[in-house]
């Protein structure tokens, strides 16, 4: 199973604060020695520290801090130079050169372009099931080489002017050239590898030598506590210093509270309803706009997400590049009732599928169920194991909930919408149009075109897909007040959980 990237790992029982007592304080506040304690959700025996793999937030925060990409994604979702320090196209989009900047390995190492071509390699390889994976899938490593130490070309199949896009991607960390195993992984990021017990504390120290300096901590442990009460607790408590992924009532008690605060990125998470379109009932367009003009997106932000997001326009990637300009979408509730009654689906029995796997999901889903219940259809929920969840919903769904953090839209379509990639389809629906606008998109430099197609994409998917955006909400972390230089940020981008320029004191 390759995991959804974007969720923010799995509920596990067992650990919570008792992991806390693993915790040191290491020097004094602001003398480099100090140790930074931040707590994630646990995956128990489903973590990983292979850096291709990474199921959940926490490997992906662990990876961040041990390994570095060729490029970041910023806040607005383009990329920025990391290992790579600059990079071109050919006038067709089929060739980039990479030219690397000058870093260094933990083991002293210097960075070539063997490395990045083994990592590539490794990331297609279906052997690893790197998540990365898709993005790749016209990379021609046969004809890709080093042409120096620090320089590469990478060939594709067709041409992709947003290529680096998928260099800045979740699971694309570079690794030395022969690295198979990571048990006690090795890289360019700002903090050695330490210590790991899977499903328990990580500990990491400041590396002196990385290329963007050294650390202002010298130490970074990741501590487990999987239940949200007990992460703001030891945050409150001073046992920890950052908790991971709160929710809209989480943030909302660090409003006011002078020991910790709640950094928000807006606009930063989307929340779904998942309708299945090639299985019964929803295979009838008719019921998927009934359900489309029947939920009340602006009560579920109000109540659902305390007022911590807005309502979402049944697209993803609300804000971003190539998000088209529609008109929003509103709550008509006899329309879906008319819609209902022409496709005789009155009263007509539908299970909504939810789990623990995202702690927004059980409010929305009491709301959802009142509010289609009140335009004719019955539903009921079914509390999936949180553990199996998104599997579960992609083998077996009917009508779920899901969710996913900030992506480019490119990224985002070239995942999960193309004929090509079914591994995170939610809802069945392939279009070969949308393969077509999609790599039209990719292969021209146009910006306007580009722009253009992408907006086509979105549409398409928004009329016909089934995957209904009803909210895009804040992504919160409390972080305690003695900690500076973290910033509130979009999941997924380079900032976000990256440890390298907190301060203590």
């Amino acid at each position: 199973m390759i995991p959804d990237i974007s969720r923010r790992g799995f509920i596990v029982g067992g650990l919570g604060m008792a992991a806390l007592t693993l915790a040191g304080c290491g020097g004094s506040p602001g003398s480099g020695t100090d140790r930074l304690r931040v707590a994630f959700a646990s995956g128990g025996s489903q973590e990983s520290l292979d850096p291709h793999v990474l199921p959940l937030y926490v490997d992906q925060a662990r990876a961040k801090a041990c390994f570095d990409t060729l490029v970041g994604w910023s806040q607005d979702m383009t990329p920025q130079p990391r290992l790579a320090e600059s990079w071109e196209s050919d006038p067709t989009g089929s060739r980039w050169r990479i030219v690397l900047r000058d870093a260094r390995f933990h083991d002293g190492r210097p960075l070539t372009a063997d490395d990045v071509l083994h990592s590539l390699r490794r990331i297609v390889d279906p052997d690893t099931t790197a998540i990365a994976a898709a993005l790749f899938r016209d990379l021609d490593l046969t004809a890709s080489r080093a042409t120096s130490a620090t320089e590469l070309e990478l060939v594709l199949n067709r041409p992709n002017f947003l290529f680096p896009l998928a260099w800045g991607a979740p699971g694309t960390e570079i690794v030395q050239q022969g690295a198979t195993g990571f048990d006690s992984p090795v890289g360019t990021g700002p903090f050695r590898f330490g210590s790991f017990s899977p499903g328990g504390p990580a500990l990491y120290t400041a590396f002196d030598d990385h290329w963007d300096g050294r650390p202002a901590i010298g130490e970074l442990e990741f501590l487990p506590v999987d239940d949200e009460e007990a992460r703001i607790g030891a945050l409150l408590s001073g046992q920890v210093h950052y908790a991971h992924d709160l929710t809209p009532a989480g943030a909302a008690r660090l409003d006011g509270d002078s020991r910790a605060s709640a950094l928000s990125a807006p606009a930063a998470a989307n929340q779904f309803l998942v309708m299945r379109v090639d299985r019964p009932p929803f295979d009838d367009a008719r019921l998927r706009e009934a359900v489309r003009y029947g939920i009340d997106r602006d009560e579920l932000v109000r109540v659902a997400l305390l007022g911590r997001g807005r309502p979402g326009n049944d697209m993803f990637g609300q804000g971003l590049q190539y998000y088209p300009d529609v008109e929003q979408v509103v709550h008509d509730p006899d329309r879906a009732r008319a819609l209902i009654t022409e496709a005789g689906a009155q009263g007509q029995a539908i299970e909504l599928q939810t789990s623990g796997a995202d702690p927004n999901f059980d409010a929305a889903t009491t709301i959802v169920a009142r509010q289609l219940t009140a335009i004719g259809l019955r539903v009921s929920a079914r509390t999936l194991p949180s553990e199996n969840y998104f599997r579960t919903i992609r083998e077996q769904g009917v009508f779920s909930q899901n969710s996913t953090g900030s992506l480019p839209i490119p990224d985002y379509i070239g995942r999960r919408m193309l004929t090509s990639t079914p591994t995170y389809d939610f809802t069945g629906y392939r279009s070969p149009e949308i393969d077509r606008l999609y790599y039209d998109a990719i292969g021209t430099d146009d910006e306007a075109a580009r722009a253009t197609g992408f907006g086509r994409i979105m549409q398409l998917l928004r009329a016909d897909s089934g995957g209904l955006v009803w909210a895009v909400r804040d992504w919160n972390v409390g972080v305690a007040a003695e900690v500076s230089g973290l910033e509130p940020a979009r999941p997924n981008t380079f900032a976000w959980a990256n440890f390298a320029g907190a301060r203590l004191g």
